[in-house]
């Protein structure tokens, strides 16, 4: 209907909720706001038509004009009832017209809006061919719908013949059809004919391939439904055959318990379709048969493993930075790594796995800074200790067909944290070996992936599992010893030996607390003072860690233990001279440089797998045939490192002052002390080649300088490793110069600063700057060109500091260093 009417009208308003009144519609609906009552009271009152307008939101309530939609129906009241309920009327109205909202004049006691009614022209159907042709298209789009929607009422259709124009016929449907309030909304405020039209075949287009889609989930969901009636049956049958043969519950009830929980877990189609063909064949197998053993076994280890079941993540930085730091003194680097890792977890949740390899010396804390990790993350935590271990299947399982097989140690360990994002440290993963049986090492290269082990597969459960949730913490003592693939899938993050003051800090906070706990004493009954604490560190203990010194530490407490258990006294105090009475007599004393330098022993550095070491090298030359003696448990790298020493000292014989037929004449044994101990590498080329220079020229040596670095035969000294275990073992033994390769300048950074600040470092890069640091010159014979040198037993003695070095350069073909 079109109204005739010009002017705007003010009118009362009822805001509707998800609902939508058309023209010529009748609607009835339950009011029971306050403001609607009165509306609609005040509408029947003075005989007034009610304006129906659509919220926005149908959630919120409305607070002003912006939460109405623009255009709404100027209806007709034709009956109000009141409800049981009390407050709440039911109203039954009809539409008359369109009618746009221009002001909201009122809200309180009922809204009063002011509206303009507008004018649309409608078009009959029989007006043209196209426009009946498009009517028809409606009504089969509609019959269509119809036809899928079983829950459509049929009046619907009944109404539709009366329909005579296309708007109207629009208006009809889009009222009475199960449509979003959004929809009616759009297809209301939609004034041309034509497009309204075509907006409500668009939606009913789509609301057909929804229904079709609905109606083929449906009907395959019924199939299923069918399928599994169907298996139930059979199954049912197959427990009672086995019930009237004998068997009791027999595989078949068992299966069946495996089978649900199997389908409980939501697993990948194809797993959970193996898992299922294992269940089949242990309901057909007899349960005393061997096989049906091996398949219970194999499905409680399936069924055993965590899947999809994690713990929540603590990436609370400031909370994981206070327990490394309450529970572990020093360890910044170690410490600030783990701070990082975090943080990229709070940014990146889903980034995959990072593989963390803790390399160190033993002792340093590797093992229980990944138990204040899991700690702090509030992770479950479990420890896998691959020492000597030397068969794949210890890593990937055995398969199910061997007698006694099991699951490899990873998922045994996911198994025994119940979780599948626990934290697992692979421990002393430079110990592990390899044989006939296979390389463990290669078996770790999928788990250890991030781009892989998300489906890892272990020779016994066969399925994929999912480790990429897992954070693997590795540890090592000597990293060289890992394979180089496996290493290049983890981050190396060093942990240096302790300092002593390190040491001390570690025993006053922690060791000592803990072995007054282990062992029963209270803090007021002993009190061990700093100095004696310092004594057992230097007298007592020498090692990179802090174990040798728990344990002294503890013996300590032990002696103490008796005599207040025996009630000999209430309170002790442990003091330096206390010690040899408990501990006995002092074990380490304290290096002792010479005054004076050695001929022929020089100190090099050497390092290990606990640390670094103070490494002399003693020569001694002697008449003889020219024979060389290396002594001292050597490896092949270090004879040819003396080797290429006595080539460089032949090609230089006569610019150092010595006897250039020494190599025929003289015998030469070079030893390197502790020789029970195996030592081998190139770093003690340069103290190799100085102990020579100083032997052969009867020239000392400097005590308080030590030494390392790679020599060449040309004399050039090459870059070497563990500069920071070497320095500090050079400082602990009173050592205050080290001459260092130029090419480890770069690793002066990673030096302790208590090293940094006590000794010098000299850089070099040839052994004529070595000779001129190290060896002691004196006035004395002079040389073949006495304006350039002087000699003390043959030795050259630089006038100024570098001329030697330039004379060496000078032969070699090399430019002079400024």
């Amino acid at each position: 209907m079109n109204p005739a009417i010009k002017e705007n009208l003010i009118l009362p308003t009822v805001a509707l909720r998800g609902l939508v009144v058309f023209p010529e519609m009748t609607l009835h609906f339950d009011i029971g706001r306050k403001q609607s009552v009165s509306a609609v009271k005040s509408a029947m009152m003075n005989r007034q038509n009610l304006f129906l307008i659509t919220q926005t939101d149908m959630s919120e309530e409305i607070k002003g004009r912006e939460g109405l939609f623009d255009i709404g129906v100027v209806c007709e009241i034709k009956q109000l009832v009141r409800l049981p309920a009390g407050s709440c009327y039911r109203v039954v109205v009809e539409g008359k017209y369109r009618a746009r909202l221009v002001n909201l004049q009122q809200m309180r006691p009922h809204f009063i809006s002011e509206v303009k009614p507008i004018s649309v022209k409608d078009i009959a159907v029989s007006s043209s061919l196209d426009t009946e042709a498009f009517v028809r298209y409606v009504r089969t789009l509609f019959e269509e719908y119809a036809s899928l929607n079983q829950k459509l009422s049929a009046d619907i259709a009944i109404g539709i013949p009366e329909q005579h124009c296309i708007g109207g016929l629009t208006d009809y449907l889009a009222g009475n059809l199960p449509l979003e309030f959004l929809e009616k909304q759009y297809i209301l405020e939609e004034l041309n004919v034509t497009k309204r039209t075509e907006r409500l075949c668009e939606i009913l287009l789509r609301e057909i391939e929804v229904l079709e889609a609905m109606e083929t989930i449906e009907d395959h969901v019924q199939q299923q439904m069918d399928e599994n009636q169907r298996e139930y049956y059979l199954r049912e049958q197959m427990k009672a055959i086995a019930e009237e043969l004998g068997d009791g519950e027999s595989a078949v009830g068992e299966a069946e318990k495996y089978r649900s929980e199997i389908l409980a877990l939501h697993l990948d189609a194809e797993s959970e379709e193996k898992l299922l063909q294992e269940c089949g064949r242990l309901a057909r197998m007899q349960p005393s048969s061997p096989e049906s053993a091996v398949s219970r076994s194999y499905l409680d280890a399936v069924l055993a493993l965590p899947w999809g079941k994690q713990t929540a993540d603590n990436l609370r930085l400031a909370h994981a930075q206070r327990i490394l730091d309450r529970e572990h003194y020093g360890l910044e680097k170690v410490k600030e790594r783990i701070v990082e890792l975090l943080a990229v977890r709070i940014l990146s949740p889903e980034i995959k796995g990072q593989i963390i390899c803790l390399a160190g010396p033993p002792g340093v804390g590797k093992t229980s800074i990944a138990k204040s990790l899991a700690k702090a993350m509030h992770r479950k935590y479990t420890r896998i200790s691959l020492g000597g271990v030397h068969d794949e299947a210890e890593i990937r399982g055995h398969r199910k067909t061997y007698i006694g097989s099991m699951p490899g140690n990873i998922l045994t360990a996911v198994m025994r944290t119940g979780v599948c994002n626990p934290l697992i440290l692979l421990d002393e993963i430079d110990k592990l070996g390899s044989d006939y049986k296979g390389d463990p090492a290669s078996a770790l290269l999928e788990a250890l992936d991030p781009e892989q082990n998300n489906t890892f597969r272990d020779h016994y459960i066969e399925i994929p599992f999912d480790l990429s949730k897992v954070l693997f913490i590795t540890t090592a003592n000597d990293v060289s010893q890992i394979p180089r693939p496996l290493l290049d899938r983890m981050e190396v993050i060093e942990l240096y030996s302790y300092t002593a003051e390190e040491k001390f800090q570690i025993a006053k906070r922690h060791l000592i607390k803990k072995q007054m706990q282990e062992n029963g004493i209270r803090p007021a009954q002993l009190r061990i003072t700093d100095d004696a604490v310092r004594l057992i560190i230097d007298g007592y203990t020498k090692e990179a860690g802090v174990r040798q010194l728990e344990r002294t530490i503890a013996k300590v407490l032990r002696k103490a233990a008796v005599r207040i258990a025996g009630g000999e006294t209430e309170k002790i105090t442990v003091r330096p001279s206390d010690l040899e009475m408990l501990l006995g007599p002092r074990k380490h004393k304290p290096t002792v440089l010479s005054a004076s330098g050695e001929i022929g022993v020089v100190n090099g550095l050497a390092w290990t797998s606990v640390g670094g070491e103070l490494l002399k090298v003693e020569t001694v030359v002697m008449e003889g045939t020219g024979k060389l003696e290396l002594t001292g448990s050597l490896g092949d790298v270090m004879k040819e490192s003396a080797k290429t020493a006595c080539s460089y000292i032949r090609v230089n014989a006569a610019l150092l002052g010595i006897d250039a037929e020494f190599y025929k004449t003289k015998d030469i044994h070079i030893h390197f002390p502790e020789g029970a101990v195996p030592k081998d590498g190139p770093s003690a080329g340069v103290t190799v080649t100085t102990a020579l220079v100083s032997a052969l020229s009867g020239c000392p040596v400097r005590t308080d300088i030590a030494m390392t670095g790679e020599v060449t035969l040309l004399g050039h000294v090459l870059p070497i490793g563990g500069l920071r275990e070497k320095s500090m073992a050079a400082y602990k033994a009173g050592i205050r110069k080290i001459l260092i390769p130029e090419g480890n300048i770069a690793d002066l950074a990673e030096i302790d600063a208590t090293v940094a600040e006590n000794v010098e470092f000299v850089p070099v890069n040839e052994v004529s700057q070595v000779i001129s640091e190290a060896v002691i010159q004196s006035s004395g014979i002079t040389a073949n060109n006495p304006s350039a040198v002087k000699t003390v037993k043959g030795l050259p003695v630089v006038q100024n500091q570098t001329s030697l070095h330039n004379e060496v350069c000078r032969r070699n073909g090399k430019g002079k260093i400024v």
